[in-house]
């Protein structure tokens, strides 16, 4: 299966537009002394980049996979995306807690992807 394919090319887009997410959501919390319309314009520019890879993600991963999926799937990379983040960037620690929470997020997905019960 080739990465450009109907199956692989969605999945790498998401990543791809989830790192821009999530930096535009949270990066400007390493600059806490940036004004506050600042950190806003510079998101949605981020943000923009986002889009640019979301929205084409979804159109072809649609003849591959449901609606359901793809958000699935986009939410499940939007977690390991912001835990990556917020230890490497942030400095945060992940915790048991957390573990457990996305643990059972994961189970979720697995719900979607097999079914029907």
């Amino acid at each position: 299966m080739s990465l450009l394919s109907p199956a692989v090319l969605p999945i790498l887009l998401l990543l791809a537009s989830n790192v821009f997410m999530t930096t535009a959501w949270y990066g400007h919390l390493k600059f806490p002394g940036a004004a506050l319309p600042t950190v806003v314009l510079v998101s949605w520019g981020i943000a923009l980049l986002e889009y640019c890879l979301a929205v084409p993600a979804n159109r072809i991963g649609h003849a591959v996979y449901s609606a359901a999926e793809l958000k699935t799937i986009q939410e499940v990379i939007s977690l390991v995306v912001f835990a990556g983040f917020s230890v490497a960037v942030l400095g945060e620690r992940l915790t048991l807690n957390h573990a457990v929470g996305f643990v059972l997020i994961a189970l979720g997905a697995l719900f979607v992807f097999k079914g029907p019960l």
